[in-house]
């Protein structure tokens, strides 16, 4: 077994199988199994950059058992697991200060490690079936860890989040039995340049689309809010919401090839899912819905990004997974400092903060920069990229669109902080007077906001990686990879 391929064994299966031993851990310290978890992850992290050297010098392996081929290691997934064990490992470290003083901690670091190792076996598969497996792991610990209060009402959310996404990777699933009774593989490498049925593009779209929470299956991660901030940090930020547009990326960029209504729909199934979620964030006063919605609407500027066929555009959708993972996660982070100091999540009750928490109010105030599309963070070059790459393939009134939910951004992160930071403290902070969350707490919101700086003042280095994995989708043999070649020249 090569280097590489013992590294992505293990990025998978130490926390995989080291999930398992974090409740036996926990019986004995609670200090040894905090720690254990974050050494869980890091260890994947660790392993996930250390892939990084091997796939930017052009390499790929592969990992098979059996004659069967199990994993893959190319740009696409080496970008994913670092993007994902990045925010993943310091949402981990956040939860030592958050989740102490509650109940069922032990099962609560078990299902978040468990969750972070099925989204690396996922992004490494290289088999249709195995996806689906670990796919269906991601949901099994969601919705452990959106009822994880649980409360009977915290409960029903969590088992509505469950339904939804079970229905659609169901659907997704027949989708690839469409799939292998046309080629008779389940193998992605074998299903590279294959042109694959319309049937079976929808239904593997309505697997995605429930997992991405895109409209009409997007209520379920609003709900999610009541979950503890860091799970809904996770959530919608590191891991579960982004499973949906990696998959999409993997099978419809990098691998099947599909018709060429379908670069044309997705888009717009994504820019009016954008403008309804970001509409009812104008009017939400939870502040976690708020951010909720948020995600909702901005995967919206991923799916342009990957679905339009330029290479301007795919590269603004990858590094806008970047990007919006690190300041999605501050966001969600801070208004857990803000939930977990106040007791409150209404935004028309609080208010004022930014004198008792102003580390969490500066750095709340720019990851909403970053998700906004405010230069020099780094969710503008993501936008800016993906946008332009409308443009330029003559998708105008879908480009206006786009800048159009851009605008909206603004106005209800804005009205967000405000209503969370500025004028007048509300009922809530005067019954619960505010502070700083705990160091980690602190420190953590405070790395996600730097990194949302840094990604846009540093922009080179994210760019390139993502500009190089383009170039390697653009030699597979499909339609939309070859106009990826060209206009990447």
């Amino acid at each position: 077994m090569s280097n590489s391929q013992l590294l992505v064994m293990l990025c998978v299966f130490v926390p995989l199988a080291g999930s398992l031993l974090l409740p036996l851990v926990g019986k004995a310290s609670e200090q040894g199994r905090n720690l254990l978890a974050l050494l869980l992850a890091l260890t994947s992290l660790g392993c996930a950059l250390g892939l990084l050297p091997v796939v930017l010098a052009g390499g790929t392996e592969t990992v098979a058992v059996g004659g069967v081929s199990l994993f893959q290691v190319d740009k696409l997934a080496v970008f994913m697991a670092n993007v994902s064990m990045l925010v993943g490992s310091i949402i981990v470290f956040y939860s030592w200060g958050y989740i102490e003083h509650y109940e069922h901690r032990n099962e609560y670091y078990f299902m978040v490690v468990l969750f972070l190792g099925a989204m690396m076996g996922l992004v490494f598969s290289r088999n249709l079936i195995f996806l689906y497996g670990f796919w269906e792991i991601t949901a099994l610990a969601c919705w452990r860890l959106i009822g994880f209060f649980r409360e009977k009402e915290y409960v029903r959310r969590a088992d509505k989040a469950f339904l939804i996404t079970v229905f659609g990777a169901v659907v997704m699933l027949v989708g690839f039995i469409v799939v292998y009774a046309q080629t008779g593989t389940f193998d992605l490498k074998a299903l590279t340049g294959v042109p694959i049925s319309d049937l079976a593009v929808g239904l593997i779209l309505v697997g995605i689309f429930s997992k991405s929470a895109t409209l009409p299956l997007h209520s379920w991660l609003a709900d999610a809010g009541v979950a503890p901030s860091p799970v809904t940090a996770l959530l919608h930020a590191a891991v579960l919401v982004k499973i949906g547009v990696y998959v999409f990326a993997r099978l419809f960029v990098a691998t099947f090839v599909i018709g060429e209504m379908w670069h044309e729909v997705v888009p717009w199934i994504a820019a009016v899912s954008a403008l309804v979620s970001a509409g009812a964030a104008l009017v939400a006063t939870d502040m976690k819905r708020i951010i909720a919605y948020s995600t909702v609407s901005q995967l919206g500027f991923i799916f342009l990004g990957l679905a339009v066929d330029s290479s301007i555009s795919v590269a603004g959708g990858l590094l806008y997974i970047l990007m919006h993972g690190l300041a999605k996660g501050g966001l969600f982070l801070c208004a857990g400092i803000v939930e977990h100091n106040t007791h409150c999540k209404d935004i028309t009750k609080l208010g004022g903060l930014i004198k008792t928490m102003p580390i969490t109010a500066v750095a709340f105030l720019m990851c909403a920069f970053s998700v906004m599309g405010i230069p020099p963070f780094g969710g503008f070059f993501g936008k800016y990229l993906v946008i332009t790459g409308a443009f330029a393939t003559g998708q105008v009134a879908l480009g206006l669109v786009y800048v159009f939910g851009s605008f909206l951004t603004i106005l209800y992160l804005f009205r967000a902080f405000t209503g969370i930071f500025l004028g007048e403290p509300g009922s809530a902070v005067a019954d619960h007077p505010a502070h700083e969350g705990s160091r980690g707490m602190v420190a953590s919101v405070a790395v996600l906001a730097a990194l949302s700086l840094a990604g846009g003042l540093f922009v080179k280095y994210p760019a390139q990686i993502a500009q190089s994995t383009v170039q390697e989708l653009a030699r597979s043999s499909q339609p939309a990879a070859v106009e990826l070649a060209r206009s990447s020249r």
